[in-house]
């Protein structure tokens, strides 16, 4: 019964609905969910962990950074967040996809610097 009110306790908060929503594109650095919230790693690191604790999201570390992606190893997990992605709008994630996009394609090509809230997010390879 835990594991379930764990489950939806996580669903319940928009940022960790906006995080899931960004990582239904596939697996993504700390940095760059960093990047597109706009805000600042600590807070994104806490909301990553409720997720995870709750079986929603899994993580590789690579180097000193660590990736996520959506675990869907479990059956009711994998539809519960179908499920939940398909009703959640794309409207308020538009801007967290344009702000990932703008800092993916800047990771490829520079050093992946941007800023967010006006101070740097840096993330690098290895």
């Amino acid at each position: 019964m835990q594991e379930l009110l764990n489950t939806f306790k996580a669903l319940s908060d928009e940022t960790r609905l906006r995080i899931l929503k960004l990582l239904e594109r596939g697996e993504l650095c700390v940095c760059d969910i960093v990047a597109a919230l706009d805000m600042i790693q600590p807070k994104v690191s806490f909301h990553l962990r409720i997720l995870k604790e709750a079986g929603l999201i899994k993580d590789r570390k690579q180097g000193k950074w660590i990736h996520y992606t959506i675990d869907d190893s479990d059956m009711f997990t994998r539809f519960l967040i179908l499920s939940v992605l398909e009703k959640s709008s794309t409207d308020g994630v538009r801007e967290d996809k344009k702000r990932l996009d703008a800092f993916l394609k800047n990771k490829k090509t520079k050093t992946g610097v941007a800023a967010v809230k006006r101070k740097a997010v840096y993330c690098g390879e290895g």
